[in-house]
């Protein structure tokens, strides 16, 4: 078995069991503790797990640890495409955007048309390289100063400081989870801070987040969910483990629901299970759509 083979075990009995053995992986895969060892500290260095004495826990349950971009990007990708997809519904020609920093945005970036006269505003460096220079029908592109996060983010008061003097007409925010009591939050201070005052320079807000961030709870808090005007999510917020009240407790917080359809076999499990098929792309010629679900103003 490849390393990358083993290690991708290692990460689907974490994500099953929430903390894993080195004596019961290395039964597991029939290799030494060392190979396992080896193993999870590559893992630890990519930022997928968290290395303990004798195993590994996952990163995702310390409310403070960041992921870096690489590690987080490889996950949930064909919702976070859906997802990004159905946010393309909410453009309208010439308007002004704040991107925040996160993969769902960086892949909403990589799809925004060229051809409706936006101008971005983001504090992703990410985003910002998926955005091709403004030309003839281009994207016109502002890049937000400040200190260099391991989400590849900009955070700090020179970040603050800039959108104090911006206004937006919508801001697409990505997020470390959303819960009904704690709303959106991050695992970092400064980050949160700057996505605040996003929400604050904007018109409207719509967070794009998959079903998996449902109940997720970071460090700090960013907004409750009154404040999101537009939630995206997929739609397996009532299939997995967060149960069948989710959904219904969302369409109550936020001002609309919109629930991006993954393919059928996606269904087959919640959406935290490992053993959840992960395709890489969509079929030639199919765009995800998405259902709306009007909720309550908060």
């Amino acid at each position: 078995m490849l390393a990358t083979q083993r290690q991708h075990r290692i990460l689907q009995e974490l994500d099953a069991e929430g903390t894993v053995r080195v004596a019961a992986l290395a039964d597991l895969l029939r290799v030494s503790e060392m190979t396992v060892r080896r193993d999870i500290d590559a893992l630890d260095a990519e930022g997928q797990l968290l290395r303990v004495h004798g195993g590994a826990t996952r990163a995702a349950a310390f409310s403070a640890l960041e992921p870096g971009f690489g590690a987080k990007s490889a996950r949930e990708t064909e919702a976070k495409r859906a997802i990004a997809a159905e946010a393309l519904t909410l453009l309208r020609p010439g308007m002004t955007l704040l991107i925040s920093g996160g993969t769902t945005t960086h892949e909403l970036a990589g799809l925004l048309p060229r051809d409706l006269a936006l101008t971005v505003a983001t504090n992703s460096l990410m985003v910002a390289s998926a955005l091709e220079p403004a030309g003839d029908g281009g994207i016109r592109t502002v890049v937000l100063g400040g200190q260099r996060t391991p989400s590849e983010a900009l955070v700090g008061p020179v970040t603050v400081h800039a959108l104090h003097t911006l206004r937006a007409d919508l801001c697409f925010m990505g997020v470390h989870g959303f819960d009904p009591k704690a709303g959106i939050t991050s695992p970092n201070l400064l980050e949160s801070e700057v996505n605040a005052a996003m929400i604050a320079a904007s018109d409207q807000l719509a967070v794009l987040a998959d079903a998996t961030k449902y109940g997720s709870v970071g460090l700090a808090g960013i907004a409750p969910l009154s404040a999101v005007g537009t939630l995206i999510t997929d739609d397996r917020i009532s299939t997995g483990s967060a149960g069948p009240d989710a959904e219904g407790l969302l369409r109550q917080s936020v001002g609309e629901l919109r629930l991006a359809p993954l393919p059928q076999h996606w269904h087959l499990r919640p959406p935290n299970d490992p053993r959840t098929p992960r395709p890489t792309s969509l079929p030639d010629g199919q765009t995800p759509s998405a259902t709306a679900l009007k909720g309550h103003d908060a």
